[in-house]
């Protein structure tokens, strides 16, 4: 990570009101990539990590049996409390966590998790802590991940890059194929949305017999 968790949810505490106005086309076609792979049910807790201000958090809740977001950015934090309460949404809430550290058992005791989506926040981790965070998801025993991310199809444009290499640090799709393999997943799908943005789907075949074994203990490590 190039900046500190402190300094970037001063940063994005400082975005929140503007966040959603300023996104690009390529951040809304991210965003319903990951709503349509998500496919919750009825009965799915979703977690969704880096839910921001809930555009993947709010989308899903009509469907989920509940949606817990993690931020950890109170600002961001606001703003999707604020819109949830707006659209009457009663099952999603929202507080802080992050990658390594979700928190899910300060979502309650039933909150055991099927799927865990993420869009446009990995990228702030380097390769390695997104191995760590890839892991520290599939611990939490979900039979489906989907992450909309920037990632590299090939060698970024130095002269027009989709990121801010000052703050941010993609990954190569290769490398984050390889971290969801091998945690345990299969990666059952690759959108490519841009040369620098895409969304990978990793299914676990024995999804359900890893919910079975973590039941709703969740993880704080």
């Amino acid at each position: 990570m190039k900046r500190s968790l402190a300094d970037h949810a001063a940063r994005f505490d400082e975005k929140a009101p503007e966040y959603d106005s300023s996104k690009s086309d390529e951040y809304k076609a991210a965003v319903s990539l990951v709503v349509e792979h998500a496919a919750p049910g009825p009965d799915d807790v979703v977690l969704d990590l880096g839910t921001g201000t809930g555009a993947i958090a709010l989308a899903l809740a009509a469907d989920a049996g509940r949606v817990v977001g993690r931020d950890i950015s109170e600002g961001m934090l606001a703003e999707a409390r604020e819109k949830a309460a707006d659209r009457g949404l009663e099952n999603v809430s929202f507080g802080e966590g992050r990658f390594r550290e979700p928190r899910v058992e300060a979502a309650g005791p039933e909150a055991g998790v099927d799927i865990v989506t993420s869009n446009f926040a990995m990228h702030h981790l380097s390769d390695g802590e997104k191995r760590e965070a890839i892991e520290v998801i599939a611990a939490l025993g979900p039979r489906r991940v989907v992450l909309g991310d920037v990632m590299f199809f090939g060698e970024p444009d130095p002269d027009d890059p989709f990121y801010s290499p000052d703050v941010d640090d993609p990954a190569t799709v290769g490398t984050l194929a390889d971290a969801f393999t091998d945690a345990g997943f299969a990666l059952t799908a690759v959108e490519r949305v841009h040369d620098q943005v895409g969304v990978l789907v990793g299914e676990r075949l024995d999804g359900d017999r890893a919910r079975e074994r973590t039941g709703s203990e969740g993880t704080d490590s």
